[in-house]
């Protein structure tokens, strides 16, 4: 009769326990996804050309934060289109800063060479999993006090009339 008992505490409490860490890994993972109307995780980071751009004191009325990837392809078919985003949005106050996610240097800096994005580049391997990005491209549009105002997990074509007129309501 005592181990009947016995048996069945045990299976109670490695029932709560296993309910606790199910729990627990989903508040992990939840709270690690940032989307549209979250506060964006701060960072410093330094870009290539030597400007340092923090969220969420950047310096400019919106950041478009774009976390890729040189064995991307839509973040290649992207570059195209992003690159002329940064260069028409400039004297706007907008800040487009693209952060790698490569492991290695030679294939980042050949994809540079190839692709010459005309937007602020780094290569960072921290501030993607503050994001919680793990497919690429992935983009947040991101206000001067660190809001997140629009999140998009694809390639976006940037020259897009819909993608812009938002982008200047915003301004």
């Amino acid at each position: 009769m005592q181990s009947v008992k016995t048996d069945r505490i045990l299976r109670v409490t490695a029932g709560v326990l296993l309910v606790a860490l199910v729990y627990v890994i989903y508040l992990a993972i939840h709270e690690r996804v940032v989307v549209a109307g979250d506060q964006a995780p701060q960072f410093t980071i330094t870009a290539d050309n030597g400007r340092a751009v923090s969220v969420p004191n950047f310096g400019g009325k919106l950041l478009v934060l774009n976390f890729w990837a040189s064995y991307c392809g839509p973040c290649i078919e992207e570059t195209p289109s992003l690159s002329k985003f940064a260069e028409d949005f400039a004297q706007k106050g907008v800040v487009v800063l693209g952060i790698s996610v490569d492991q290695n240097d030679k294939p980042y800096r050949a994809f540079l060479q190839k692709y010459s994005p005309g937007f602020l580049t780094v290569r960072d391997l921290k501030v993607h999993e503050d994001y919680g990005t793990f497919m690429y491209p992935e983009t947040y549009i991101i206000d001067s006090r660190g809001k997140v105002l629009l999140k998009i997990a694809e390639a976006a074509d940037w020259t897009n009339p819909k993608l812009t007129q938002y982008v200047n309501s915003l301004l």
